[in-house]
């Protein structure tokens, strides 16, 4: 019996949507990851692109565990001596972009400089609002925080 190993033609993805209103953001990280590596699939192959397209709603909503919300902070570098730069995981939440504390949390769980990883990558669209433009594509709506009680943050 030969090892089955899928080719980039013959893999069909899905479309999902996942609300993230008041859901912890590393086990949405890690359950977005997975899906985008394709590792879910009986058919997954290491070298082929074979995860689904998700699109993540309501991400300025997400919930931190304990103090992380205060305490996370991210750093970025300008590219100058001295020139490293920290904003707390609150203030990026606040901020213009807030999509990025999920963006980056699901980046640190792909393999890293990989080509194949950008490209997997690239399949997520993540929006701080409610709308998102991909309606066309009749994504499936997963509902995460139902799967496990401790997706949603407790009260």
């Amino acid at each position: 019996m030969k090892t089955f190993l899928a080719k980039p033609a013959e893999v069909e993805n899905k479309w999902i949507v996942i609300d993230a209103t008041d859901v912890v953001v590393g086990r949405l990280a890690s359950y977005i990851a997975k899906r985008l590596r394709g590792k879910h699939r009986a058919d997954y192959t290491p070298h082929v692109d074979c995860g689904d397209h998700i699109i993540v709603i309501n991400a300025d909503k997400v919930a931190f565990t304990g103090r992380k919300r205060q305490d996370k902070n991210y750093y970025r570098h300008t590219g100058y001596p001295g020139g490293i730069k920290e904003l707390s995981a609150d203030a990026i939440l606040r901020g213009r972009f807030p999509e990025r504390v999920l963006k980056l949390a699901v980046k640190r769980m792909m393999p890293r400089e990989s080509s194949l990883a950008r490209q997997q990558l690239s399949k997520l669209r993540v929006y701080s609002g409610t709308d998102h433009p991909h309606d066309a594509q009749q994504p499936e709506v997963v509902d995460f925080k139902s799967m496990n009680r401790k997706n949603e943050k407790a009260a």
